[in-house]
């Protein structure tokens, strides 16, 4: 699939896609579980955010190695998947500026 194979585009859909499932676990499904007495909501989208997270560290990593990032940025990247909406900021004022490939 080459729409996966920038760096660039990885990044960006697998940050968003974190954030979302991030969002969707912290505002609907807990409270679904602790207030509505419905766990099977966080028993469904509790792996798919934890895989998602994995993926984006992973990403992240690979961003860093490849287009040479300092410890801080790799730092900000890393921290904003543990705020909510953080890999949203972390898009908007860090991924979209990156080159689509780590030579240009």
């Amino acid at each position: 699939m080459t729409f996966f194979s920038s760096l660039k585009t990885r990044l960006q859909v697998i940050g968003i896609a974190e954030g979302v499932s991030y969002l969707l676990l912290l505002f609907i499904a807990v409270p679904l579980k602790r207030l509505g007495g419905y766990p099977e909501a966080v028993q469904i989208l509790g792996p798919i955010h934890g895989l998602l997270f994995i993926l984006y560290v992973l990403v992240v990593i690979q961003g860093k190695i490849e287009y040479g990032w300092s410890m801080s940025k790799l730092a900000m990247a890393l921290v904003a998947s543990i705020l909510p909406g953080g890999t949203f900021y972390a898009d908007y004022t860090f991924f979209r500026h990156l080159p689509k490939n780590p030579d240009q």
